[in-house]
């Protein structure tokens, strides 16, 4: 039976329970003599059993490495775990991803943020400090991830107002756009250096410098050029801002100090009838002009080329029907 289990263990263990069914129903033996001889037998079967074999695939992969290592080649067997590769110690883990929310409206980027698992605050992300109220008014420029003392996963976003740019640095100031100097630039080369700086057109109008002038139909003063504007030079165009464009015409120089008399210089207009004379077609007849090549209606019909008596209703006041000239060139 010894030499069976050293052969085979199957055949020994068949053997053994053999054994001991002849030992106990076909032997006369004291009971005392029998457990004996069990125990004695079992010993000596586990005895003579070959070692129990190793896990095949831990032959695999230590029989890999082992080759590896004499032919120079990696080794592929994984690093203990919680162990760095070079046995310094732990590798260091990786957290989790945070999702990207800049660039989104601040109340969508706080909903998103809750559905991935954050607790979100917000603040002005400018240098202004301003108390953020309507959140979709806001939008994000600048995120920072976090975990609080309970073990909770939390976000801070820096937002700005939309249609405001992003500072460089949380906290830092908005960098707005310079108002470039246009002077001088026409209406339509303006136009386009604004652009340049993202001022919207629908913020960006013109406006006559000289008072007692009057811009063409759209379209028709793109010739015109700057004499002034609001905001100048070097001012930040924030996007509450208006930019303000005061307009000459090509004929007209710009006035002396144009900004501080923007809209209340005055072109010379001889007859006085509102009308510049560089386009009044009658510069010396106040009741014609370009509006109304005929007559103003309602004038007597008298011009200052006239002598000024003859054909007056207006008795010894010895004026023209539209009670004297106001201007010194009559």
């Amino acid at each position: 039976m010894p030499v069976l289990g050293f052969l085979n263990a199957f055949l020994g263990f068949l053997m053994l329970v053999a054994a001991l069914f002849l030992l106990w129903w076909g032997n006369a033996w004291p009971k005392r003599w029998k457990a004996t001889a069990t125990v004695a037998a079992v010993f000596l079967f586990g005895a003579v059993l070959p070692p129990a074999p190793q896990d095949k695939a831990s032959d695999t992969v230590v029989e890999a490495d082992a080759k590896a290592r004499n032919s120079g080649g990696p080794v592929t067997s994984p690093s203990p775990k919680g162990t760095a590769e070079d046995g310094q110690g732990p590798e260091p883990t990786a957290g989790p991803e945070i999702p990207d929310y800049r660039g989104l409206r601040l109340d969508k980027a706080r909903k998103r943020a809750q559905a991935d698992g954050f607790t979100a605050g917000d603040h002005d992300a400018s240098d202004q400090g301003d108390g953020i109220w309507m959140r979709s008014n806001w939008s994000v420029c600048f995120q920072r991830a976090g975990t609080s003392p309970r073990g909770t996963r939390t976000i801070d976003f820096g937002a700005v107002r939309t249609g405001s740019p992003c500072p460089m640095r949380d906290g830092g100031p908005i960098p707005w756009p310079k108002m470039p100097d246009l002077i001088g630039a026409t209406w339509t080369t303006a136009q386009k250096k604004l652009a340049a700086l993202d001022v919207p057109a629908d913020r960006t109008y013109a406006d006559t410098i000289y008072g007692n002038d009057t811009l063409p139909d759209e379209g028709e003063y793109d010739a015109w050029k700057v004499c002034a504007h609001d905001p100048g030079r070097g001012e930040p165009i924030t996007n509450s801002s208006w930019v303000r464009l005061w307009l000459s015409a090509p004929e007209n120089d710009c006035p002396a100090q144009a900004r501080e008399v923007a809209g209340s210089a005055q072109l010379p207009d001889r007859d006085d009838d509102g009308d510049p004379d560089y386009h009044d077609p009658f510069p010396g007849d106040r009741n014609r002009n370009s509006t109304f090549p005929d007559g103003v209606p309602g004038s007597s019909g008298d011009s200052d080329d006239s002598g000024g008596s003859g054909g007056s209703s207006s008795g010894s006041s010895g004026g023209g029907g539209w009670g004297g000239c106001r201007s010194r060139w009559c």
